[in-house]
């Protein structure tokens, strides 16, 4: 490829700097920590119980979901040979940028007060949940847009996600504490969406290198073993505080057992390989816990756990197999890491599983836990139907907005100051047929480390 322009390299440096000042001055504005040593300024019952926690173990949830935001979410596109570590590079950038607008945004919106944020653990945890959403929407375009425009679409898909979940969590009252919804349906459709819009480069499938050794595989690897960690925490640190958390732990870990298995029967079946390649078992993980995004606090009981983590294990290798192929043929939809099939089906799965277990959701049932995972519906301000709806129609909307959403982000993203091809990672010595949405032919030769040319 040619040399870059001193105005492409330095994009991305002028776009953190200009990024990083505009944070620095809000928070210097606004944001001030919260006065947990004075109960009288506590004026909202939630707030009020998340001090009244021992804190020592909120620290310890908070390092378990961020330690997943980083390790679990950011390995997830590293198993992609022709990018490699790059990706998790790119990642990073992501949560540092998506951590800091989100405590802006969604501090303005639950806990400014006074004229100021006054945020805590709380408030990074949703952070965290922000940026997960936001690293799911980037799997579906990696390697097909720049540095610059992944920071763009961050900003962009956090402004998004901060908006829909306040709709969907505070105005509607949906309960979905782990974010089948919110979060993996949100970042899945919203990152197809910007790869719709984007322009596309299709490689040749015969010529086309997914595995250059065995550093994809052990990416995978630690991906997958962060997943079955940490992921339990992730589900369970924002669901009501009490007797309800065992649920969620206990439920998300029979997802990941079922769904793993579904794997195991499956991928045989379907690929020439006998034993799941361990991307296909990172695939399996992140779906099992999609599934219990919503409905791990909920009575799934154990073995509803098990069927629901089992069909949503399903899921990837099937789709993968017959819709992928679909998606970028009939819909010009190109999904880099598949984030359909292991974030959006599943978080669907999950949408229409919550839906159902809020309609058959009875006092006597969960005794003193439909307080804390309905509220309204343990008061009597709704019936167990009515929830049930409200839980539905978090799907509709939040598809809607996703589609809209990032169609809007994918016309900005193609800008022609922004666009500029990111560098590709290909083997050494090869050379790669790519066509545009024109049907232009490049052939891109790579001859020996960090050199590309265009033939």
């Amino acid at each position: 490829m040619p040399e870059p322009s001193v105005t492409t390299r330095l994009r991305l440096s002028g776009l953190c700097f200009l990024l990083q000042i505009l944070t620095i001055l809000l928070f210097a504005a606004f944001v001030r920590f919260s006065p947990e040593s004075s109960p009288k300024l506590c004026s909202q019952p939630l707030n009020c119980s998340w001090r009244n926690q021992d804190s020592g173990f909120q620290h310890h949830r908070f390092r378990d979901v961020h330690l997943q935001a980083l390790l679990g979410f950011g390995f997830l596109v590293a198993f992609l040979s022709r990018y490699g570590p790059g990706s998790v590079a790119i990642s990073i950038l992501v949560v540092a940028f998506a951590i800091q607008w989100a405590v802006l945004l969604q501090g303005f919106l639950h806990q400014f007060r006074n004229g100021k944020i006054h945020m805590g653990v709380q408030s990074m945890v949703r952070a965290d949940f922000c940026a997960a959403a936001t690293l799911i929407s980037t799997g579906a375009v990696v390697g097909r847009v720049n540095p610059a425009q992944m920071l763009l679409l961050a900003l962009l898909g956090v402004t998004l996600f901060t908006l829909n979940e306040h709709i969907l969590l505070g105005l509607l009252g949906v309960s979905d504490s782990g974010g089948s919804v919110t979060v993996h349906t949100f970042g899945a459709y919203f990152g197809l969406m910007v790869s719709r819009i984007l322009p596309q480069l299709h490689m040749d499938q015969r010529e086309e290198q997914q595995d250059t050794g065995h550093q994809p595989d052990v990416f995978a690897v630690v991906g997958t073993i962060c997943l079955w960690i940490f992921w339990p925490s992730f589900t369970s640190t924002t669901t009501a505080q009490g007797s309800a958390e065992p649920w969620a732990v206990l439920n998300t870990y029979f997802s990941l057992a079922a769904s793993t298995m579904a794997t195991f029967i499956l991928s045989p079946i379907l690929c020439e390989e006998s034993t799941p390649r361990m991307a296909q078992i990172q695939d399996a993980a992140v779906a099992a816990v999609a599934v219990m995004g919503m409905a791990g606090e909920m009575l799934v009981t154990p073995f509803g756990a098990l069927i629901a983590g089992f069909l949503a294990g399903l899921i990837p290798p099937l789709g993968f197999r017959f819709l992928t192929p679909v998606l970028c043929s009939r819909l010009k939809i190109q999904d880099t890491c598949g984030v359909h099939n292991v974030h959006g089906l599943p978080g669907m799965l999950g949408a229409f599983l919550g839906t159902l277990l809020a309609a058959l959701a009875t006092a006597d049932a969960y005794g003193g836990r439909l307080e804390l995972v309905f509220p309204l519906v343990a008061r009597g301000s709704r019936t167990g139907t009515a929830q049930a709806l409200h839980q539905l129609s978090a799907l509709p909307l939040t598809l809607l907005l996703a589609t809209l959403g990032g169609c809007l982000t994918g016309a900005v993203l193609r800008i022609k100051g922004l666009r500029s091809a990111p560098a590709p990672r290909y083997p050494d010595n090869t050379e790669v047929k790519l066509v545009d949405e024109e049907g232009c032919e490049h052939r891109v030769s790579r001859k020996g480390r960090g050199t590309s040319t265009l033939v």
